[in-house]
């Protein structure tokens, strides 16, 4: 393991003037910067990042707190994280709570100790861990929310509209004939799952009935589950639509109906939530409510940085985007609100 005195004695100069091409490049003449990185290349030297976080008094990395890394969605989140940090040469460490509240108050406390950056997360539940989240404020350890409700964060907040996308979702399938509609999710401990159940329910009429089932997990499983539920029911009284709170489950409920030999979307029409690339991958093409995955993770870390920065001016702001339907076959075209009525049965 070389040292930077190393460096500095092969490539006759001081150990600043090192610190200066590694740090300052452009301080240093053209010349000595050949000769320093000439230098760091045969030594093999790489610098000691945690002792120069230590020295500097404050760490480079940003905390992802995740709340499902088995949903691609949060896989695509972090990649706009990743490409904020990229920016300005920040890491970033993620964790996943498993939508468990004991692993993720540890987690925080973890954190608390180890002093990252800033912290971004998406929390099990509204409030759960707010006191949590004030220790680490206190700290000066910045906390941004993504993902998750508003109403009950002062501080800076990434959000999508799941009302508005549960009330696309409702519209949508009305349009296309549907007066028996199924919703399939939960648990509604998670906001954006109620927030989706009530979108839907705000914009059914008493033309149509709304049947809820609920689940445990937001998956494939569960949505295998919900599609057993949808079949066993007699034609009469079957849903001839469901809205999956999301895509995983739309995708459980898609393989049971199909193995049981019920068409999509001719027998029941599927709609989803989030449009993660496995939608329109789909044996059936998934209809489904696109939020901006990306912009979401990218947001929440330029708003974490900023205020980590200590810019002048910041503000804690709420940025709220708006879902948006992408539709596919899953939820195409019924012929006549009486023909779709006729075939349920």
């Amino acid at each position: 393991m070389s040292s930077i005195k190393e460096v500095a004695r092969l490539a006759g100069v001081s150990v600043g003037t090192v610190s200066n091409a590694l740090n300052r490049p452009d301080l240093v003449a053209p010349e000595t910067l050949r000769r320093v990185q000439a230098a760091i290349a045969q030594l093999g030297y790489v610098r000691n990042g945690s002792a120069r976080q230590l020295r500097a008094g404050r760490s480079r990395t940003i905390a992802v707190v995740a709340l499902d890394l088995a949903n691609p969605f949060f896989i695509d989140v972090l990649s706009g994280v990743e490409t904020a940090a990229h920016r300005v040469g920040v890491t970033v460490m993620v964790f996943n709570s498993s939508k468990d509240a004991d692993r993720e108050a540890r987690l925080l406390e973890m954190l608390e100790e180890q002093r990252p950056l800033g912290v971004l997360i998406t929390p099990v539940s509204d409030g759960g861990q707010q006191e949590r989240l004030d220790r680490l404020i206190a700290r000066g350890i910045p906390v941004v929310l993504f993902d998750n409700s508003t109403r009950l964060s002062s501080g800076c907040a990434v959000a999508v509209d799941d009302v508005l996308g549960g009330r696309l979702a409702g519209r949508h399938l009305r349009e296309r004939g549907h007066r028996r509609i199924a919703f399939a999710g939960g648990p509604f401990t998670v906001r954006q799952v109620e927030d989706r159940r009530d979108g839907l329910a705000s914009v059914l009429t008493r033309e149509e009935t709304l049947t809820v089932i609920p689940l445990p997990d937001l998956n494939v499983a569960t949505g295998r589950t919900a599609g057993q539920e949808i079949a066993g029911l007699p034609r009469a009284a079957r849903p001839t639509a469901v809205f999956c709170a999301n895509d995983l489950v739309a995708l459980g409920v898609l393989q049971e109906l199909t193995q049981r030999g019920l068409r999509i979307p001719d027998d029941v029409a599927i709609l989803g939530y989030d449009d993660i690339d496995f939608a329109a991958a789909a044996a059936v093409p998934l209809s489904s409510i696109r939020q901006p995955r990306e912009q979401i993770g990218l947001t929440a870390a330029l708003m974490l940085l900023e205020e980590a920065d200590r810019l002048a001016g910041h503000q804690h702001r709420h940025v709220i985007f708006q879902p948006e339907l992408v539709e596919r076959t899953s939820t195409a075209q019924l012929r006549t609100p009486r023909k779709a009525e006729k075939a349920a049965r």
